[in-house]
């Protein structure tokens, strides 16, 4: 795909137009940034250029490992009823269960990652709120990733050395791995990636709870986002950038969506370290009510996250939902009509009250745009 747009647009032919391409047309200093983030989302991208949306670049955490992010060994929720969380993603997502003790299910997401539900109390977790601030049940504890090159004794000396406090984890057949804190205390696993060969045989547990619906027949293909909500997102970006090889792409002033390699995409959002304001107490940039206000805790969270399935088709998708009783609210990120929206999702809840976001998204199209949105000659949008 080339990367320079071409001298002029027209309408022949169904050629797609790449998101970077795009984003020169339009001026936006970035390269193969995500739409979602360079056009639509982010409460700086009315306001860039004021004080509390800097988007100068700060210093790096620490120097990058070198490292590579190749899997997603899983994401590990908490939830108040995850036997009735894990049936409803096998009906609704296509994942399968691997297992389940009692205590926690693992489930297969495709063949290419993993979900770890474990039970958590019955009532909601503290000052935990789901989208429009409705009670939720379930809260992310943590993600862990594989990585490349591994050797255990190297990766140790490298955590250590950037003042890490690595926490061994090695089950005895073969996984290898360490526990860190990111700057927001947020639990991240890093290991050998060896969980990758558990899919190679068929997940066949059987579910302890009904299904709460008939098999919508998806399939989840690809990890169109995490949204991190973090403390201070210029440090967590660099902190998981330098340290996982991450790359950042579009820093809007309040947050960076970075590509996990081959694995999918993360958006970390969270307070500007170049606002004046920041660190003042009322929320994230905001400024404190008074002179003896404390500045608020440090705490990172995953409010929502989004997978890409397949099939899609926009009004089929979204008569499944209504159709299985769940609400299907639509994201374009943009405020598109979502026919000819570049980026097409429905927001929907599980029934622990987790924000679950399913989008058209796939590996091979997280950069680029259809036809539809392609500029037309002289057309300066």
């Amino acid at each position: 795909m080339r990367d320079a747009p071409t001298d002029s647009f027209d309408d022949s032919g169904p050629q797609p137009m790449s998101r970077r391409q795009l984003l020169r047309v339009l001026g936006v200093a970035a390269v193969g940034a995500p739409l979602a983030t360079a056009l639509g989302q982010g409460r700086c991208r009315l306001r860039l250029g004021t004080p509390g949306c800097d988007t100068t670049a700060i210093k790096a955490v620490f120097d990058a490992t070198g490292w590579k992010t190749v899997s997603l060994d899983h994401i590990a929720f908490q939830v108040a009823d995850y036997q009735k969380e894990a049936a409803f993603y096998h009906a609704l997502m296509g994942w399968t269960l691997r297992s389940d003790d009692g205590k926690r299910a693992v489930m297969d997401v495709g063949d290419w990652g993993s979900v770890i539900l474990e039970q958590g109390p019955p009532g909601p977790p503290p000052d935990t709120t789901g989208r429009g601030g409705a009670p939720s049940r379930t809260v992310v504890t943590g993600f862990s990733f594989g990585i490349e090159p591994w050797d255990a004794k190297t990766v140790e000396a490298e955590l250590r050395r950037r003042g890490l406090s690595p926490v061994a984890d090695n089950d005895g057949r073969g996984l290898e791995s360490f526990h860190v804190k990111d700057p927001d205390g947020f639990d991240l696993q890093i290991s050998n990636g060896v969980s990758r060969n558990r899919h190679r045989a068929p997940a066949s547990a059987t579910l302890a709870a009904p299904a709460p619906f008939e098999s919508t027949g998806w399939r989840t293909v690809w990890l169109d986002h995490i949204s991190f909500s973090v403390s201070n997102y210029k440090e967590s970006a660099s902190f998981y950038c330098n340290l996982l090889g991450w790359k950042p792409t579009y820093d809007e002033g309040s947050q960076n969506e970075c590509l996990i390699g081959d694995v999918g995409d993360i958006i970390i959002r969270g307070g500007n370290p170049l606002d004046p304001a920041f660190g003042r107490g009322g929320g994230r940039g905001g400024a404190r009510p008074d002179s003896m206000a404390a500045a608020p805790a440090r705490r990172a969270r995953i409010d929502h996250i989004s997978f890409g399935v397949q099939p899609w088709d926009t009004d089929k998708v979204k008569e499944e939902l209504e159709k299985r009783g769940l609400r299907a609210r639509v994201d374009t990120s943009t405020g598109d009509e979502i026919h000819v929206a570049a980026y097409k999702s429905y927001h929907t809840t599980t029934p622990n009250g987790f924000d679950l976001q399913i989008s058209a998204v796939t590996h091979d199209t997280r950069l680029t745009l259809p036809t539809a949105v392609r500029p037309k000659r002289g057309d300066t949008r």
